[in-house]
This record gives C-alpha cells, structure tokens and sequence, in this order.
C-alpha cells in the first residue's frame, strides 16, 4: 500500500504534488504478434560459456475454455514410474556430521516457542488414480481457487476445498492442440500462479526415447484455470531428456531448471537452465526460449532450482533470476556448498544473455567454513532408504534441494528460502536441512540463517518451505519411521524466533494409517505457497497412505497461518490528482496495486508549516473510510488567504494501511507513525 498527497491553495492557485514515494510498477500488455513465416532455427552466439540457445515454440495455439473441453479420464497404468536417475558423483562417500550447533544454526533438537496454529483447512487433494509413483505432488493458489497436479492428473478446486474440475489425465489441457503434448502425458508435472499476472502457469513433460524430447507449457487467458490458455511445445533436445524440471516466476521470463539425461544410454548429461518469454506467453504470442548447457562448463553441475516470486513486491527492475544448488564435499566439491548463479535474460537481443560467470556459479557458499556442513548420503542414496512401519522402505531423494527455491521482496531486503533431506546423526535418520540467503543480488549473497530440523528419531523428509509476508516461515514434509505410518506434518518459525530455529512445534495436516508395499519411490517433491489474498495463510500439499498397499498413495491439501502475521506489503502509487469542481473540488487517484479501499485526510498547509512537517499536528479530518472507489467529491469553500489545504490518500489491504516514505515493509518509522496518528479518524 501506498499513499499519496496533493495540495489546494487558495483559488487561482496550483495543485502542488509531492513525490514522497518510491514509482509504481506498470506491467504492460504487449501487442500479440503474428506468427512468424520460419520460425528461426535455434541459435549459437560464438565465444560464451556455455552457448546461448534460443529457439521458438515448434507448436502454440489458444484452447477452448478448459471447462469445456472433453476431460481424458485417468488411465490405470499400475507401475512404478522410471527408476530414480541419479546425479553424479553420488557415490555414497559419508560427509561431514556437524559436531556443534554454529551462530544461526540450530541443530537437530529445539526449545518450542509454541505449537504451530492448526489447519484451517485439509481435504483429499487427487489420489493415485493412474496407478503410478512416486506422485510428484505440487500445488498452487490464487485469489479463487486451488490447482493440484500429480503424476499423471490435476484437478481444481475452490477455496473452500469444492471440486470444480477433475482429476483428468493431465494432457487433457492439450486435447486438440496435436503433437507430443496432445498424445503423451509424461508427467513431472508443475503448477504455479503468476500473481503479478493474475494467470495460471502449468507444464509437465513430453518425450519419446532416445531423441524427441519436450517441455509442454501452458498459460491461462485470465485468472481463471477453467477458462482458455495459451498452449505451447518446446522441443528442448533431441539428445537429452530433460529430466525433474522445476519452475520460477519472474518479472520477465518463466524460469526453468532440468536434469539432463542422455536418450540413449540414460547418463547424466549436466544441468540445463531456460528461460521462456513470459511477457509474449501472456498474450498468446509466438515466445521465446533462451536455452543453457552446462555440461561444457561442468558436467557435475546438476540439481539447481530456479528462484519464484512468492508476494506482491517484486524483485528490483532488471533483477536476475537466481539458480542454487547444494553439493556435498563427498562428491569430489572442496566443502559443502551452495552455488548461485544469476540468469540475466536479454529479449532485445538473445544473445547477450548470460548465466553466471560464463556458466560457472557467481557465488559460492562454503557451508564448511561457515560452520554447516551437513552429510547428504542417506542409504548411499538408495532408493530402498526411509523405513516404514510394515512393506518397503522409500527413496529419501536426498542428492538435490528440494522445490521450491522461495523468493521474496521486503522492499529493505530480499531472501531466498529453501531446503533439502541430510543424515542427522550418521545413522541414516532423515532430518530437514534449510537455508535463509539474504541480498542474493548483492555483491556478496549472506546466509543469514540455517538449521537441521529433526526433533525425535523419526524421519522428517520430502519438504518444501516459504515465508509469509511477515517473514514468517513454515516447512511441510514427510515423516516416518518403524512405529509411525507415513503422515504429513508441518513446522515453523515467526520472524522473531531465534535465528536458525523451527520453535514453534509440528502440527498435523494429517495422521497416515497405512504405508507403501513392493514401490520405493517417494515424493519426488512437495508444495508450501502462500495465498495472495492475504500473503499470510499458507498451502500445504503432499502425500500419505491411509491403507496397507503397493500404489494407494493418497495426497492431502491444508491451509493454516500465524495468527500474528499482518503482511504490509508496499506496492502501487495512487497518483492523485485535484481538480475544482465547485463548490468544492474532486479527487482522483489511479488504483494503486495490491490495494482494495482508500482512505483520504485532510488538513491545513499552515498548520503543517508552523509545525515544522507535523501531519498529526495539521490533520483536520478523515473524509474518507475504506472507500472503494478512486474517486471522492469534497464539497468545501476554497481556504481563506494564505492558507491551504493538503489531501493524502491511502490505499488499505488485509487491514494493513499504506505507509509514507519508509523503504521498507514496516509501518514503525516516524512519518508513518504521523500518519496514522493524522488518519485516527479512519479505523
């Protein structure tokens, strides 16, 4: 929220506009364009580390409404998906366990600060109706409604957890659109929201073996992910599949990371990292990818997450998007690590694109030295690894950060949050390792603050973190163990609790009352987002087993908040203009973004001069409380002779108001506080 001040002098006098506030965000909507006659082969720019590949979409069109085209039902497969592929130099080689707690991190058990507020909301999200696993469960929310997509279906929901739409086969938003993405439903599913769009993003794989290898896309005409979509196939290789891709949103491209495996032999064959043109996506336009290699730079580069935009601030203009990666010293790394790279993407010109230090990372974290080495191997990374009370025991997936890679803008600092599963004790007990980078744009990225979570000898894996817009943190994972059914739990910590530490105590999304029989394979990932209502209320989605069986998985949908968070967020400018109207004069303003009603104050220009600035002091009244409109007609004689009269509208969002000139996401610094005293007469 922001504020905004005009002021009006006697008649005959000027509209005065006092720039106090940081410029507003515009997104434009571009012109769609034709498409092009040759859509150009993918090109090389000569001399860089790795190559820039840029290349078209070979296939786009826009659906019908999703709502009504023909769903494909779920087809029963029966299996287990591929094996797990392995990334390389997991050797099983045991790292290090750290010996003692360091400043900012918090070892494996905890003081609790409080139990974790209980879920507002937990239903049935899509269950293994394909017969397959692991799932790959993720989700995500707008303003309206939820989306979930495991392997190989998605379905729709309200917020209050009615089903809509679904589960269908997820190819179904490619029917009619032919090619691979119409005919293969490959899985490795995503779905995000775009909330700087109000638009719905999701992908999933399409591939035929050893050499057609594809990246399906889809984009939502409007907010709504029943509605049309604007469809897109990527070929991304003809040689290598592209593996476990995972997502970000950014201000001016889709984000991707993938696994690179060879099409014949299987190998690993590098990290890639793509972006995908999201301003021309957005209208249906022909787009863009901009496609690195890394393999050439380093082929143990692998494992990497795309940053995505979580809140309503976005990154600073003309921000990269950040790629981390963790590595343990066991795989032949001088210490345990994390690397990050930023892709700058160039739309102007291609070419000009880079990744990182010509492909190598622009800042390594030495967690060694900092005092947080962790031990990767569980069960030499085997996929018969976390026990169950009964049946097989499941893939830790311990060898790469877990999704997602969370970012957010606090407008007085920016942070990055993820995690991943490491060896607690040396004795293959699965705890959750996780991290807080600050200033990932910065000269020098600081970890601010880190920590292994695993308060007892169960296993806690399979997590995904975020932050609200208070800075407020939850995790969501698995946990297991020989006495305890497969079950999804949560975690977390307030912006207040000491640095390195989840305090506040697990609650239960959902108790599991059977487990996995003959299939190893779990997860591979989970889902924590954020509502963008409200920045506060978080969405938990993973998998469970209610019955004893070898493909029943089941996956669990929850919201929950902390009932402290108040997320103030500072977006838009309402721009306010005076004009006379007699008998008095009429504001308006532009609809600041991320703000739903204003308020508008009015006082004397003497007054707040002999004050020396005091707003309280001059404030005459509140003529405006939550006005959902922006406009208002003040009907009032103009001041006497040398006086005058000042305006400040505000904008108000989940019961947050705008602040004046603070650069940060607080309301405590002295001219917010004036205003607040000035606006009392606004509740």
């Amino acid at each position: 929220m922001k504020a905004n001040l005009q002021c009006r002098l006697p008649k005959r006098g000027t509209a005065l506009l006092l720039a106090l506030l940081a410029p507003c965000i515009v997104a434009a909507t571009p012109t769609p364009l034709a498409a092009p006659d040759n859509p150009p082969e993918a090109i090389r720019a000569p001399g860089r580390r790795p190559d820039v590949h840029v290349s078209y979409a070979v296939r786009q069109d826009r659906s019908p409404p999703l709502r009504d085209i023909p769903p494909a039902p779920p087809n029963w497969l029966g299996r287990e998906v591929n094996p797990h592929r392995p990334l390389p130099n997991r050797t099983g080689a045991r790292g290090a366990v750290p010996a003692a707690p360091s400043a900012g991190f918090a070892s494996a058990t905890v003081e609790s600060g409080g139990p974790m507020p209980p879920p507002l909301l937990s239903f049935e999200g899509v269950n293994n109706v394909n017969g397959v696993v692991p799932p790959d469960t993720n989700a995500d929310v707008g303003p309206q409604h939820i989306v979930q997509w495991v392997n190989f279906s998605y379905a729709i929901w309200n917020k209050s957890g009615g089903l809509l739409y679904g589960p269908v086969n997820g190819n179904t938003l490619w029917s009619g659109f032919g090619g691979i993405c119409e005919t293969h439903n490959n899985g490795d599913p995503i779905v995000q929201y775009d909330q700087l769009a109000d638009r719905w993003l999701m992908s999933q794989l399409a591939f035929t073996f050893p050499n057609d290898f594809h990246q399906c896309i889809a984009v939502s005409q409007t907010g709504d992910p029943t509605g049309a979509w604007y469809r897109y196939d990527y070929l991304i290789s003809t040689t290598n599949l592209n593996d476990y891709p995972k997502f970000g949103v950014w201000p001016d491209a889709y984000y991707m990371s993938i696994n690179q495996y060879d099409g014949v032999t299987e190998d690993f064959r590098g990290q890639g990292a793509i972006a995908f043109e999201r301003d021309k996506m957005l209208t249906g336009a022909p787009a863009r990818m901009v496609y690195f290699d890394l393999y050439s730079v380093n082929p143990n580069f692998g494992g990497a997450l795309p940053s995505d935009l979580d809140g309503p601030v976005p990154p600073p203009a003309g921000a990269p998007n950040y790629f981390v990666e963790m590595d343990d010293d066991a795989w032949g790394w001088p210490s345990d690590q994390l690397k990050l790279w930023k892709f700058h993407v160039d739309w102007t010109d291609p070419s000009l694109s880079t990744f990182g230090l010509l492909g190598n990372p622009d800042h390594v974290i030495d967690l060694t030295a900092a005092g947080y080495p962790f031990d990767s191997d569980m069960c030499g990374y085997s996929s018969y690894c976390i026990p169950q009370p009964g049946g097989t025991h499941v893939d830790a997936v311990s060898d790469r950060l877990m999704y997602r890679l969370a970012y957010r803008n606090f407008g007085d600092h920016e942070t990055l949050v993820v995690n991943h599963t490491v060896d607690v004790d040396g004795l293959d007990h699965a705890g959750i390792r996780w991290y807080e980078i600050r200033d990932p744009g910065g000269l020098a990225p600081v970890l601010y603050q880190a920590g292994t979570f695993a308060p007892d000898s169960d296993h806690r894996w399979m997590a995904s973190m975020a932050l609200d817009g208070a800075g407020d943190a939850a995790v969501g994972y698995s946990v297991c163990s020989n006495a305890t059914y497969p079950s999804i739990r949560y975690a977390g910590r307030l912006a207040t609790d000491p640095l390195g530490s989840l305090p506040q105590a697990e609650a239960v999304l959902i108790a599991g009352s059977g487990y996995q029989t003959g299939a190893w394979r779990w997860g591979d990932y989970s889902s924590m987002s954020l509502d963008p209502t409200d920045d506060c209320t978080f969405w938990y989605t993973q998998e469970y087993y209610a019955t004893i069986s070898p493909l029943s998985w089941q996956t669990r949908i929850g919201s929950f908040r902390f009932d402290s968070c108040k997320s103030c967020p500072l977006v838009g400018l309402p721009s306010l203009t005076i004009q006379r109207e007699a008998p008095g004069v009429k504001l308006s303003w532009t609809p600041a973004a991320n703000a739903s009603v204003y308020d508008v104050v009015e006082g004397k220009l003497l007054a707040l001069r002999n004050s020396g600035g005091d707003f309280t002091a001059s404030t005459s009244s509140c003529l405006a409380d939550d006005l959902a409109v922006s406009f208002l007609h003040v009907h009032e004689p103009d001041p006497a002779p040398g006086d005058g009269l000042w305006y400040l509208v505000r904008g108000e969002r989940n019961g947050c108001r705008g602040t004046f000139d603070e650069p940060g996401g607080s309301q405590v610094g002295l001219r917010d506080g004036e205003i607040g005293a000035a606006a009392a007469s606004c509740p």
